[in-house]
């Protein structure tokens, strides 16, 4: 599979590359103190779109297992149209560690806006919760 790497906060890219997996508006509801959108719940919404991609890649249950180098970059804002793109970093035996990438789109502004990303790493599970082997040669790319 691919080997992505997160892109240095120097680096960061132009426009969304992946598979779009999730496409949401940010709300008063999701605010902190500040009135910014809370970290933790955009951190929910790239979990959710993680998991789609693990789903929809290996065609097996799969869990969260580790969540790294997370990179927040900009806040993100009431009314901000919240897309997360996926790409594969690694398939292992049991286990997917997929790069997201969160981008915005701000009220009455046409680019998109790199606002955070990192490596989530699912592991393929059973219908007990036990990790099983992803077949290969189910994975779609």
């Amino acid at each position: 599979m691919t080997d992505a790497q997160t892109v240095p906060s120097s680096q960061s890219p132009t426009e969304p590359h992946g598979d779009l997996c999730i496409r949401t508006l940010a709300m008063p509801a999701d605010t902190n103190h500040n009135g910014d959108i809370f970290g933790g719940w955009l951190l929910s919404q790239m979990d959710v779109a993680g998991g789609i991609y693990a789903i929809k890649t290996t065609k097996a249950r799969t869990a969260t297992v580790a969540i790294e180098a997370m990179n927040f970059r900009k806040p993100v804002f009431v009314g901000d149209v919240v897309s997360v793109y996926a790409t594969t970093v690694r398939i292992g035996r049991t286990s997917i560690t997929v790069h997201l990438d969160a981008w915005v789109r701000r009220r009455r502004q046409s680019q998109s806006i790199l606002v955070t990303d990192g490596n989530f790493t699912y592991v393929a599970i059973d219908d007990e919760g036990r990790p099983q082997v992803i077949d290969k040669g189910a994975i779609s790319v």
